[in-house]
């Protein structure tokens, strides 16, 4: 008997990242040097692990409040006050549990199914993996390679004629995962201004905000031109800058009017972010929390200068310097199939990094780039590269 198939197209058609791809071939083999996660080699520093570690011993394992301990989203409203200068009301900030449900979240409160959704791209995977399981279409608008100045940049025309009255949302990660490159204030109050006229939220990543090496406390932030009832969706996350990947914890910044719905989609989603966790978050916000980002941050632009001085002596490799994440974007001369690239480097000589074809939709231009985090110790960093021009070599 032929039955129709109960399971959504949309889903059926779903595959791992590229990024999956490559780690599936040596994950947890203690002989490949890790370069392919967005993560440091830092581990989440004491302070806040013995909160959670008291936290778990004082018997907090119950449920919580779906938004988020309300302590804890206090913090927060504090960090965006002193870091952005944003004054953000508690009850506009949920903590669902990890930021990607910050997402998903978003993307489910703007888009219905055979919506569309414009993405500022090369953009980390999950995103438009997570705008098709909404039933939306990802729609990539991608940065503009400029090697004269030598930076990325954004054409403004193209983001907007990529937008139709089924345009529900932008998503744009600022800085930005691979690139680095980060918008300007002047750049989101233009977008700011478009998608309040057309009806058409905004997803702003802001992850990497305090992770930037212009000597600012925090990159331009939509929360700072955007009124309490814009719809504006503001992600963030404790994974980067406080070196806590596997904690699994970020928040949403969302309009007033729709904390009711934001409640009601943590209850659905993850019932709330793990409750003991929320006590080692509360700890990163500490001023010890400050302390250690700003440690971590010194590391990234250490890690940022052992990358700009080795591609100075290689002669088929450049990128544009990053303005703010961890990651170094490599643009390989000749290199046209990165994913093989990377899953042979797997193998030999044993080094993990991400294919710049893992941050598209099947752009062929970003098949020639190469990802990899600098936010690692500089011997340790500086042997992946040199493991990396080895295989280059070969190309």
């Amino acid at each position: 008997m032929n039955c129709p198939d109960p399971i959504r197209p949309a889903i059926r058609a779903l595959e791992p990242s590229g990024i999956t791809k490559v780690t599936a071939l040596g994950l947890g083999n203690p002989d490949v040097l890790p370069l392919w996660f967005g993560e440091t080699d830092l581990v989440t520093p004491p302070f806040i692990r013995e909160a959670a570690i008291k936290a778990l011993e004082d018997g907090r394992t119950f449920y919580t409040n779906a938004r988020g301990i309300l302590p804890l989203r206090e913090a927060i409203a504090a960090f965006h006050k002193r870091t952005t200068g944003a004054e953000i009301a508690v009850d506009r900030i949920t903590i669902p549990g990890a930021a990607m449900l910050a997402v998903t979240s978003a993307l489910q409160m703007s888009c219905e199914t055979g919506d569309n959704v414009v993405i500022v791209s090369p953009i980390w995977p999950n995103i438009f993996q997570a705008a098709k399981v909404v039933g939306a279409e990802p729609r990539l608008v991608r940065l503009n390679e400029d090697w004269n100045t030598g930076r990325w940049t954004l054409d403004m025309g193209k983001l907007f004629d990529a937008c139709d009255e089924r345009t529900k949302a932008f998503f744009i990660a600022s800085p930005g995962n691979p690139t680095g490159w980060m918008l300007t204030a002047d750049e989101q109050k233009h977008i700011l201004e478009f998608a309040r006229a057309r009806g058409i939220a905004i997803i702003a990543d802001e992850v990497y905000g305090t992770l930037i090496y212009d000597g600012a406390p925090h990159a331009p932030s939509f929360l700072t031109i955007a009124g309490e009832e814009d719809a504006v969706f503001a992600v963030n996350s404790f994974s980067k800058p406080w070196a806590m990947t596997g904690w699994r914890i970020g928040w949403l910044v969302h309009p007033r009017s729709v904390e009711p719905a934001a409640a009601a989609m943590a209850q659905c989603n993850n019932t709330g972010a793990t409750h003991f966790v929320q006590y080692g978050a509360l700890a990163a916000l500490s001023p010890e929390g400050d302390a250690f980002r700003a440690t971590l941050l010194e590391r990234c632009r250490a890690g940022r200068d052992v990358v700009e001085d080795w591609i100075k002596g290689q002669n088929r490799i450049r990128w544009f310097k990053p303005e703010g994440a961890f990651y170094g974007f490599l643009h390989v001369d000749g290199l046209s199939d990165s994913l093989g690239f990377c899953q042979r480097m797997v193998k030999d000589p044993k080094v993990g990094i991400a294919p710049g074809w893992a941050f598209s939709l099947g752009d062929p231009r970003d098949d020639s780039y190469l990802r990899i985090c600098f936010a690692q110790d500089d011997a340790r960093l500086a042997e992946g590269l040199a493991r990396l021009e080895g295989a280059i070599k070969q190309l």
